[in-house]
């Protein structure tokens, strides 16, 4: 009898465990199509003109990652292989990762991602809404979200990753504004739902951006406290993907700039498409 009630409760656990993972695949597609739907149809196209008024560094970093003619195309999706740090600068303690987003700024992103390292297997999804994570498949282990301050932090991430993969998404308007910071540094500061992020995109002598950095909301510290911490990036490996020119490598992690500087981040983006059907 024992065995047959402990039998029944095993039962009833891994439905109800496989139930909430339906849930959140479900979720996750809900999102993505919701993105989706936020890609303009008949975009206009990219004018050079179009940027004439931006300071220097960032009329370079336009006519460089937008080719005149190129439909502009806001959202993207992306397939990337590489590797997640899950410890720190001392002990990286990478997973090998492969990953899939949608990124949509101003709007949102959704990252799923699956690692592992040997016989251990991670996987989940990432947004700006929650962040939910399960060992083997069957067990979560981190489900966080739905506060202001990993909105914030999101915010921080997805424009930042424009700036990467859809610079189209961050010609100006209304929300949308560049600075001069140096010769060769712009910033842009975008405003949505009452969010707002800057980030430095330091461009070359092409307009070929090198490299970014911001300071990201972040609980990313020995404390466990969200702050103002700096954050960013390298990008090398461009090719043209319809009209942009998109790095397909990236390293970026925390402190960025400092010597605590950690690049948990480390991908090769193996897929750009445009979504407009």
């Amino acid at each position: 009898m024992a065995i047959y009630l402990l039998s029944t409760l095993i039962i009833l656990v891994l439905a109800g465990l496989s139930a909430r993972r339906y849930a959140d695949h479900r979720a996750d597609q809900q999102i993505v199509e919701s993105l989706v739907r936020s890609q303009p149809q008949n975009p206009a196209r990219f004018d050079p003109g179009m940027v004439d008024r931006l300071p220097e560094p960032a009329r370079r970093y336009f006519r460089y990652t937008i080719t005149s003619g190129t439909p502009l195309f806001t959202v993207a999706t992306l397939s990337m292989e590489g590797k997640f740090g899950m410890g720190d600068r001392d002990k990286p303690d990478y997973l090998t990762m492969s990953a899939r987003q949608t990124l949509a700024a101003p709007i949102g992103f959704l990252w799923t991602m699956r690692a592992g390292r040997g016989l251990t297997r991670i996987s989940g999804s990432d947004t700006a809404r929650w962040t939910r994570f399960w060992l083997m498949g069957l067990v979560p282990v981190a489900r966080m979200g739905g506060t202001p301050d990993h909105a914030r932090s999101a915010f921080g991430r997805y424009v930042a990753e424009a700036v990467f993969w859809t610079p189209a998404a961050l010609l100006p308007d209304s929300n949308v504004h560049w600075d001069l910071v140096d010769v060769n540094v712009a910033r842009v500061t975008v405003r949505h739902g009452g969010l707002s992020q800057s980030v430095d995109v330091t461009v070359a002598a092409d307009g070929q951006p090198l490299h970014v950095r911001f300071d990201r909301w972040s609980n990313a510290n020995p404390d466990k406290e969200y702050r103002w911490q700096p954050f960013g990036g390298y990008l090398s490996g461009f090719q043209n993907v319809n009209g942009f020119r998109l790095p397909m490598h990236v390293e970026a992690g925390n402190f960025f700039g400092t010597d605590r500087y950690f690049p948990f981040f480390v991908v090769d983006v193996t897929e750009v498409a445009f979504p407009h059907d």
